[in-house]
């Protein structure tokens, strides 16, 4: 019998609205129903996002931090690195023709983001690249061979909201489907998904936070997005959703 999924700890505010659709709902269902692994490449090649990370990669402005949760004091600019700190490793597959994903459930037992979906990713050690982590720290969480590996795009760094990281997205494909076991200490679970299931319009969620006193550029009412997949038996938020907010955006044409 399957464990229960624990409760996530989602730090709503007290101000919160239902928002949007995602930008994807103005594409045809078809289009989203089935995404190839070679659909995902030359929409990464057409949006310039093929190939290494390139130096000085700057946020996209989707992602521009509102630092309005961190417990940290201080002005914006304090709060988070000047170069990416962490990197996660982004790796797809394809199946049946479609397009998967990768993604792991943290650990309830580690000091941050306990239980949340994430890409297999972490802090960089010295002397790292951010792409260097993103294969090291997927090898050690879920057994993914390194040489498995091909690093083939990327997506905009950003920050978590708790963590005061810059976090540095590693686009990979894997030539067939990879056998993956979790280590104990940081992953409870590893499963994938195909990214048709991530565009589905009742997967996806969007709220609307407020933090009084707090102002937002842009905002008429000083809120903000946050995004919400729910899929496999997981909910995904935060950095997570985010970047595939920007992937999904990418592939489909809607950003």
């Amino acid at each position: 019998m399957p464990r229960p999924v624990p409760p996530q700890v989602i730090p709503r505010p007290a101000e919160w609205r239902l928002g949007g659709p995602p930008p994807w709902a103005a594409v045809g269902s078809e289009r989203r129903a089935s995404i190839s692994l070679d659909q995902v490449l030359a929409a990464f090649g057409a949006a310039g996002q093929r190939g290494p990370v390139p130096e000085g990669a700057g946020l996209d402005a989707i992602f521009t931090p509102p630092p309005l949760l961190t417990e940290r004091d201080g002005p914006p600019g304090e709060l988070w690195p000047a170069q990416a700190n962490a990197g996660v490793l982004v790796p797809l597959f394809e199946e049946d023709g479609q397009a998967r994903i990768v993604l792991t459930r943290r650990s309830t037992e580690l000091r941050t983001h306990q239980g949340q979906v994430s890409f297999p990713g972490g802090r960089l050690d010295a002397g790292e690249d951010t792409t260097a982590a993103a294969r090291r720290e997927a090898h050690e969480e879920v057994g993914l061979d390194p040489s498995l590996v091909t690093i083939v795009g990327w997506l905009h760094p950003l920050t978590t909201l708790v963590s005061s990281s810059l976090i540095q997205p590693v686009l990979a494909t894997l030539a067939a489907r990879p056998h993956l076991v979790p280590n104990p200490t940081e992953v409870e679970r590893v499963f994938d998904v195909s990214l048709a299931e991530l565009a589905d319009l009742h997967v996806f969620h969007e709220e609307r936070w407020r933090i009084p006193g707090r102002a937002i550029p842009g905002s008429e009412d000083d809120s903000f997005p946050v995004w919400f997949f729910e899929v496999s038996g997981e909910m995904i938020w935060g950095a997570t959703a985010r970047m595939l907010y920007e992937l999904l955006g990418i592939v489909l044409g809607a950003r």
